[in-house]
């Protein structure tokens, strides 16, 4: 219980306060961040049930679900993918992109990857069948979250310290296969095939991201991570629509 009340406390805002903290206590928490996923996406579906049964327009309801992610995670991710796009795109050496994923200060590319990210989830969640919004969420909050797991356990960490360190010099094969054996499970519960397909997408979308974040800096960072949820829910939103788009006019 310790565990996923960790696993809680360090993806959302929730003011849980866990004092019984131990490195195998940390790493065992990573087997319930899918469970953390599906919360969320629990929330942010009950939410849009409820804005829409109050006749809001669809518009509204995808931007108040945007904000409402925002807010349960603290724009934590947010945070990561604004150092992460200004390290990027900055020119510099491996030190120095590390340097800038350091400065609390976003330059211009970190704003810009900010705008981008809200407006492209909220053009999204809108674009969606309002019959399958709830499932959508649910599904692609818990598929993000596992992404993280899952460039954990396959990539190293760039830095010598950091807040995500701990979690990475404990991860083993059973946390990760765990937590994958879940996340399946859910994503076929929740969608059938469709749901594998976007586990799939989803596995594939953060290893190739982080593959790339590897070449540029030697590893992934917390920043990274964050930026890893953000991407991977963009993608997965985005090739729903596709496939939602296809179904209607193909």
């Amino acid at each position: 219980m310790t565990s996923l009340l960790l696993a809680i406390q360090f993806l959302t805002v929730f003011p849980l306060k866990i004092s019984d903290v131990n490195e195998r206590k940390l790493a065992n928490s990573l087997i319930y961040f899918p469970l953390v996923g599906l919360l969320i996406g629990l929330i942010l579906a009950g939410l849009g049930i409820v804005l829409f049964d109050l006749h809001f327009y669809e518009f509204t309801v995808a931007v108040i679900l945007v904000v409402a992610l925002t807010v349960i995670t603290g724009g934590m991710h947010l945070d990561g993918l604004s150092d992460t796009f200004d390290a990027l795109m900055s020119g510099k050496n491996k030190e120095k992109r590390l340097e800038i994923m350091r400065d609390s200060h976003a330059g211009v590319m970190g704003v810009i990857s900010i705008v981008c990210a809200l407006l492209l989830k909220a053009a999204f969640i809108f674009s969606l069948r309002p019959q399958d919004r709830p499932i959508v969420l649910i599904l692609v909050c818990t598929l993000s979250r596992w992404s993280l797991v899952e460039v954990m356990f396959f990539f190293p960490y760039a830095r010598s310290e950091g807040k995500a360190k701990i979690f990475m010099n404990n991860i083993t094969f059973r946390i990760f296969l765990l937590a994958t054996i879940i996340t399946l499970i859910f994503a076929v519960l929740i969608w059938r095939v469709k749901g594998l397909f976007l586990f799939l997408v989803a596995g594939f979308t953060a290893w190739l991201f982080s593959k790339l974040i590897s070449r540029k800096i030697g590893g992934i960072t917390g920043d990274t991570l964050g930026a890893t949820i953000e991407l991977t829910e963009i993608i997965t939103l985005f090739i729903i629509c596709i496939y939602q788009r296809g179904a209607v006019y193909g």
